[in-house]
């Protein structure tokens, strides 16, 4: 029974006030020395000089000396499921670790990823977890756990017989994504994930057929058209594993946000992407981590081919102007060390810490279709991080997290 009389309302909630004062804001496009951010409840409520910005009658002031304010980070491709695979390889984490312990894994993976200063992030197929993200994402959303907003993608769809894990032909194994195919079977397949509570749909648009196989296009144009118009009119958008130029190219006619890794662009086919506005996810880290698993000693050993290709397709992509999403494939290296991604972009892929830092923020927040973060602007979510030094010239700095709000709630 209620305790309040039938008369009576219950009282409203008392409005939280808070005042930063940092030594600079970066509001997701440019850095301002001097200014100050006031959060009412989840947003922001004014950014200004601080002359400007007050702080009213029952505010809270917070003085953040030598720090920088920034929007939270948004990272574009993470896996909670998945952990270093120099810990575990990909195929036994699929096939030998139990879905209660992944998800008990991910829960620890969450609270790291938002220690880091990662208030957004993409998940990009639990990679054989079925639907375990929908629901670490509830429970991060109720208060259970703490964690990063999050954009999931469930399962991902893969055509039958490009993925794995492989094991004898005679022995059928769980897969680490659904296998679809044709009309009948991909839009009851999209579908199904949709009501399941996919945000994203992803496919893998390439794939090795065989253990020793280079990458080759998995689904049909026709399949891939399909996938996306069946999403897209379900309010859903749709993301691709492509390493190709032709399944790059193919995932951009169907019409798909982002393509992830492209690790064989060509200048044809991020030209194609600049042109159809499909923006390209480049995963650097990855790429980095496993070839040091493989036994790449950095800095000693010359560069694998794996890397010299993707400085290469890399060079090709900035000269296009397509848009750079920045995501690392967090999972294949550790959680929490995101910013592995963007170090990398400033230092060895010719991106400058502003670009790379811009990108981490509002590039994201529009690249994703996400309105209401990524920039520090009056109405926008008080999803803050406050770092030492200036991202904007070294992106090192967003190593050192001091302050991590999600919602005006300090986290840390």
């Amino acid at each position: 029974m209620s305790s309040f009389p039938a008369s009576a309302h219950p009282p409203a909630p008392a409005t939280v006030l808070l005042l930063l004062r940092p030594a600079a804001v970066f509001d997701g496009e440019t850095m301002h020395p001097g200014w100050a951010v006031l959060i009412e409840n989840d947003r922001i409520r004014a950014v200004g000089p601080v002359a400007q910005v007050t702080a009213p009658a029952g505010a809270r002031t917070l003085d953040l000396p030598g720090l920088t304010l920034l929007p939270g980070l948004i990272e574009g491709h993470s896996h909670l499921m998945l952990h270093p695979y120099n810990e575990t390889p990909w195929n036994d984490q699929v096939l030998l670790e139990s879905e209660a312990l992944r998800v008990a894994r991910a829960t620890a993976h969450a609270r790291s990823t938002l220690a880091a200063g990662i208030t957004t992030a993409r998940d990009l197929g639990t990679e054989g977890a079925g639907y375990a993200d929908v629901g670490l994402k509830q429970a991060i959303e109720q208060g259970i756990i703490p964690g990063p907003r999050l954009l999931v993608a469930t399962r991902a769809l893969v055509a039958t017989g490009s993925y794995g894990p492989k094991l004898s032909v005679d022995v059928e194994v769980p897969q680490g994504a659904q296998e679809a195919d044709g009309v009948d079977g991909i839009i009851r397949a999209v579908r199904e994930q949709i009501g399941n509570g996919a945000d994203i749909i992803k496919v893998y648009a390439d794939y090795r057929w065989g253990a020793n196989e280079p990458s080759r296009p998995t689904f049909t144009q026709d399949e891939l058209n399909l996938i996306v118009k069946t999403a897209n009119s379900a309010g859903r958008p749709v993301v691709a594993h492509a390493s190709t130029p032709e399944g790059m190219r193919r995932a951009t006619l169907a019409g798909v946000q982002t393509i992830e890794h492209g690790d064989g662009g060509t200048a044809e086919v991020f030209k194609l992407m600049k042109q159809r506005g499909v923006a390209l996810c480049p995963t650097v880290a990855a790429g980095d981590a496993i070839s040091q698993y493989r036994g790449y000693r950095k800095g000693q050993d010359p560069e694998p081919e794996r890397i010299r290709q993707k400085k290469e397709s890399m060079k090709l992509a900035r000269q296009s102007g397509v848009a750079l999403a920045v995501g690392g494939d967090v999972g294949v290296f550790t959680h929490g060390d995101n910013v592995r991604e963007a170090e990398l972009l400033a230092r060895e892929y010719g991106l400058t810490p502003l670009e790379v830092l811009r990108g981490f923020t509002s590039g994201n927040a529009r690249i994703f279709q996400l309105p209401d973060r990524g920039r520090i602007q009056t109405g926008l979510l008080a999803d803050l991080i406050a770092v030492t030094g200036d991202p904007t010239q070294d992106v090192g700095a967003l190593r050192q997290v001091k302050l991590v709000l999600k919602g005006g709630v300090e986290v840390k």
